[in-house]
Parts: C-alpha cells; sequence; structure tokens
C-alpha cells in the first residue's frame, strides 16, 4: 500500500511546484496541460496542469488545476508532514513554507522534539517535525 498527497490548486499549481520544487530539491514529473484532453474549459485554461508530480529527495505527491467549475476552499482537512533529520533543517524549511503563509504553532521545542505547523502562502497546510526521542 502507498499512501500519497494529491493538492489542488486555483490555476497557480505550476507556481506552487516550482517553489516546491526549489524547497525540496525534487523535479516536476509527469506534466500535463488541459491543452490536447477532452475536458470543457475555457481556452484561457488550456495551459494549466491537469496532472503533475513532484518527486525526487524523498518527496512524492502528486497537484493539479481544478477545472474553474469546481470550487476549492482552503480548508484544514489535509496536511502534509515532513520529517527532518535535524533542528536546523527543520527551522529553515519551516521558515520557507510560512513565508507569506500563515504561522500555526511556531517552530520550536515539543516534549518529543521540534514541530511547527503552517499554511503555505498557496493555502496549503503543512507540519514540519523533528523527532529527537
Amino acid at each position: 500500500m502507498k499512501v500519497q498527497a494529491y493538492l489542488s490548486f486555483n490555476g497557480n499549481c505550476q507556481e506552487a511546484l516550482g517553489f516546491y520544487s526549489d524547497l525540496f530539491d525534487a523535479k516536476i514529473t509527469n506534466r500535463q496541460t488541459y491543452q490536447d484532453k477532452k475536458i470543457d474549459v475555457p481556452s484561457s485554461y488550456r495551459d494549466k496542469l491537469q496532472h503533475a508530480e513532484l518527486k525526487g529527495n524523498n518527496v512524492h505527491f502528486m497537484a493539479y488545476d481544478a477545472s474553474p467549475d469546481t470550487p476549492l476552499n482552503n480548508g484544514n482537512q489535509m496536511h502534509m508532514s515532513v520529517e527532518v533529520s535535524n533542528e536546523e533543517e527543520g527551522r529553515g524549511l519551516f521558515n520557507s513554507l510560512s513565508k507569506g503563509g500563515t504561522v500555526h504553532h511556531e517552530y520550536r521545542e515539543r516534549e518529543w522534539g521540534f514541530f511547527g505547523r503552517c499554511t503555505d502562502q498557496y493555502g496549503i497546510g503543512w507540519m514540519v517535525n523533528h523527532n529527537t526521542n
């Protein structure tokens, strides 16, 4: 069994994946636009991503731009969770993810190690954790 996240965006999926690609040193793969798909979307939306994956450096998730008739709401039903190898790596990653977003729990020491939770500039929830036990 394999479980992975599939993120939905409102037309800025390519931009978000570029951000995550740089942040996690991963590659955007299997990039498909709506261009040649038999899906009823406006012509101005044809260059948006109908599917893409981010792979590499122990990262693998899928993402797409939801079609304009699919309402998306920023919610708290899903978070991406990242386990880092040390406090410094976690602090740097958390600071990058939370820049332009919202910090819900500062990245700081907890009873099990270091943890922080934020929503990034694209509305995606992130938990950054470094277990010291």
